[in-house]
């Protein structure tokens, strides 16, 4: 394992160091992940979300190093299972980058389910569910979900088409991104980033207030019956 930790030292277990050796100074990414987010219904509430991440080529050709066991010119899932744990293990300290909110309120999910390493075209993806602590009624007001590292060590972006799904939503329930930013200059908004991160330092993955303000936000509301 302690090979693999090694490897993952930019995101994840080894994040821990890198995250925390970063600086105010030092306030930009170092990987990149594009996200896919589900949230998942159970009849008449919201039980959670499921996750797709999509990493950058090169986070991944660093990730994969040594794990071809067979020698066969691709990574399997049985290839990629301690890797994908590791990730867990290290995610867990940072809330795994996941925040959600009811009313203004945060609200805790319980620990990860299913998690799972792709690896397709050169590029590595991260499949997991993370259950909410307490389903959430679908009616409820002001739901929201935010995907983000308040480090900034990480870039965290949607998919450009699809990014957010409903997985066994009632009638009448939609999900909507939000860009807190989308009217800012990418000048304005680096700015913002940078005062931002002075702010928080680099450890605040508990008090995400000002973060999640700035964050782009999956929003999901249900018509009320």
């Amino acid at each position: 394992m302690s090979k693999i930790f090694g490897k993952v030292s930019v995101v994840a277990a080894g994040l821990v160091a890198g995250s925390l050796a970063a600086t105010t100074a030092q306030a930009h990414p170092h990987v990149w992940v594009t996200y896919e987010t589900t949230v998942i219904y159970d009849k008449e509430t919201v039980t959670g979300v499921s996750h797709v991440w999509t990493f950058d080529d090169m986070y991944t050709a660093m990730a994969v190093q040594g794990l071809d066991k067979n020698g066969d010119g691709t990574y399997d899932r049985t290839e990629l299972a301690e890797l994908a744990q590791v990730n867990m293990d290290g995610l867990k300290d940072f809330e795994y980058f996941t925040f959600a909110k009811l009313g203004g309120d945060a609200i805790k999910f319980s620990g990860p389910q299913e998690p799972w390493l792709e690896h397709s075209n050169g590029i590595l993806k991260l499949h997991f569910r993370l259950p909410l602590a307490q389903p959430v009624l679908a009616e409820a007001d002001g739901l929201n979900f935010s995907i983000y590292d308040p480090s900034f060590f990480i870039a965290f972006e949607p998919e450009k088409t699809d990014a957010v799904k409903l997985a066994s939503a009632p009638a009448g329930c939609t999900a909507s991104l939000q860009d807190p930013n989308a009217d800012k200059s990418a000048e304005d908004a680096a700015k913002l980033g940078e005062a931002m991160a002075q702010e928080l330092g680099i450890q605040d993955f508990s008090g995400q207030s000002g973060s999640f303000s700035m964050a782009k936000t999956v929003s999901v509301t249900c018509k009320k019956s």
